[in-house]
Parts: C-alpha cells; structure tokens; sequence
C-alpha cells in the first residue's frame, strides 16, 4: 500500500509541475479532447490486457505444458503474424480509425475466452483460435492507435500526441505483465490463467464499447 500511496503522489506531482510549466512535455488541458482520450485509454488497455497477457502466456505454457522456447515462439507467431498482416491491410478494411480500434479490441476481447482452460485440458484448436482472433484484433489496434494519436491532437502537438500514446501502451504493458504474474502466483497456472483471460477479455470488450460512445468534438 505504501508503494501505490507513493505512486499516486508522485503522479500528483507530476501533474502539478507540467500544469505550471511554460512548455509542459505533456499538455494536460489535451486531457479534456475525447479524441485524446479515446487514443491514450485505448493505448493503456491494449497494453494491459492484450500485450501484458500475451506476452506471460507463453511462459506459462513452457512452465506447466512442457513447451520449449523454440515451440512456444512457432505457437504464438499466429498471433503475431496475423497481426502484422491485418495491420498492413487495415486501412483497406475500415478506413476510419476509431471504428478499427473498437473492432480491434473486440476482436481481441473474443478471442481470449476461447483459449480458457488451456493450461488444465490442452486443445490445439482452441489456443490456435483464440490466437488467431485475438492476432487479427491485434493488428486492427495497431493501425489504429498511432493514427488516433496524431489526430486527436492540434498540429503542433503531435509529437506530444504520439509520446503520450506510446508511454500509455508500455506503462500498460508493465502493468499487465505484472498483474498476470500476481494472479498465477495467487492462483496457480490453470485457475489463475483462466482469470487473467476473463479479465483482460472483459476489460477489451469494454473499452470497445466505450471506444465507440466518447464523440470527438471537432478541432
């Protein structure tokens, strides 16, 4: 509890000393644009609940399924090859950004309850389903993000916009890996998987959803 009481306070410092700041490296007033908001949030939670999640999940399988490194890197590249794949088309699928982050965290937000109980009762076709609809929604996310970073900003706080939304996504991926790592320590590898996978599916799918209600003010 110290150690979050003293996080808080350094974050409320931090705040403070960019607000009185003539050239803050973070505009807080940016705060108060949907748009930015929508972007920076949407950075936090993939960070949370898809790269936190998806990075430990091959560690758990080595650990209780017996996966060497080599195999657990050929399983997931379904995930990341799809999401580099959809990505590159992306724009071509849906040209409008916020709608593809929506369907991005959806996506991947779907595909997580499919690999529930991976640990306990090993399905080759389950984790490769999950994998590959969370891979796809993955990719979607990153198409959109950098995208929604940059336009939710004024012109000439772009590069701010784009600071804040990749420090939103690895403060995000931080987090998560921990938190997946406190939940299987809590629980054990089958129970407590399957919880990080319900969690971060429901945390996805509710930010998809939120995604879509915030309406941008225009410029």
């Amino acid at each position: 509890m110290e150690g979050v009481a003293g996080a808080v306070d350094d974050g409320a410092g931090a705040v403070d000393l960019e607000n009185r700041r003539g050239e803050p490296l973070l505009d807080m007033h940016l705060f108060g644009r949907p748009l930015f908001l929508v972007a920076t949030g949407g950075a936090l939670i993939t960070g949370m609940a898809v790269i936190g999640l998806m990075s430990y999940l091959p560690t758990v399988l080595q650990l209780s399924r017996g996966l060497t490194p080599l195999g657990s890197a050929a399983l997931f590249s379904l995930w990341s090859g799809l999401s580099f794949v959809t990505a590159l088309l992306a724009r071509r699928m849906l040209p409008h950004a916020r709608a593809r982050l929506s369907l991005g965290l959806a996506l991947s937000g779907a595909g997580m309850p499919a690999m529930l109980g991976l640990v306990g009762g090993w399905s080759w076709w389950k984790i490769l389903l999950g994998l590959a609809v969370s891979g796809v929604g993955s990719g979607l996310i990153n198409a959109s993000l950098t995208h929604l970073a940059i336009e939710s900003v004024p012109h000439h706080r772009v590069s701010m916009g784009s600071g804040a939304n990749n420090t939103a996504r690895y403060v995000g991926s931080s987090l998560g890996v921990a938190a997946m790592a406190s939940i299987v320590g809590a629980y054990g590898p089958a129970e407590g998987i399957d919880i990080a996978l319900i969690a971060c599916s429901a945390l996805s799918l509710l930010a998809a959803a939120a995604v879509l209600l915030v309406r941008p003010r225009h410029r």
